[in-house]
């Protein structure tokens, strides 16, 4: 929704502005990570403001690290969000995809960018044209995600921002 852009925006900002920040973790709620876009939000007239990319553009210029804790699903739009990302964790769980070709619709916030540079093009290609949802295991093999954790994401996801 455009509320949780904005918030995202904001924070990624505020955190960026305060020296005693030193590391960034972005998460989900209630076990999920994020599974994109409303799809009903994209031909309503309201839709203006805060878009994903310049979101996306801003977590990768932050010179503090910033990592994503992935739960549950990270899928769209929310697996473009990792992909901006400095570092990924996912809890073993997890699944991660790009579904919207399935509906006909390229992913629209540069994952077709993100996605090649990196786990390849041929791994890229797959995920980019099938929409399958890929298991965090798989993710952990083909370097989508740093590390893959039985245990809570965030907790995880702060030790790897501690130690970079």
């Amino acid at each position: 929704s455009l509320t949780v852009l904005q918030a995202l925006e904001d924070g990624l900002k505020r955190a960026d502005a305060d020296p005693s920040v030193k590391a960034v973790t972005i998460c989900g709620e209630n076990g999920k990570f994020s599974a994109g876009a409303d799809i009903r939000g994209f031909s309503s007239p309201k839709r203006r403001g805060t878009v994903l990319s310049p979101i996306l553009s801003l977590i990768e210029r932050s010179e503090k690290p910033v990592v994503a804790a992935i739960e549950g699903i990270a899928l769209g739009g929310g697996l473009e969000v990792a992909l901006g990302c400095h570092y990924r964790i996912a809890h073993v769980k997890a699944q991660m995809g790009l579904p919207e070709v399935t509906i006909g619709l390229l992913p629209g916030a540069e994952g077709t960018q993100r996605l090649p540079r990196l786990i390849g093009v041929p791994a890229a290609l797959d995920i980019i044209t099938t929409g399958r949802h890929i298991p965090a295991t798989e993710a952990l093999k083909l370097g989508l995600v740093d590390e893959v954790v039985e245990e809570n994401t965030v907790e995880a996801a702060i030790r790897l921002a501690n130690k970079v």
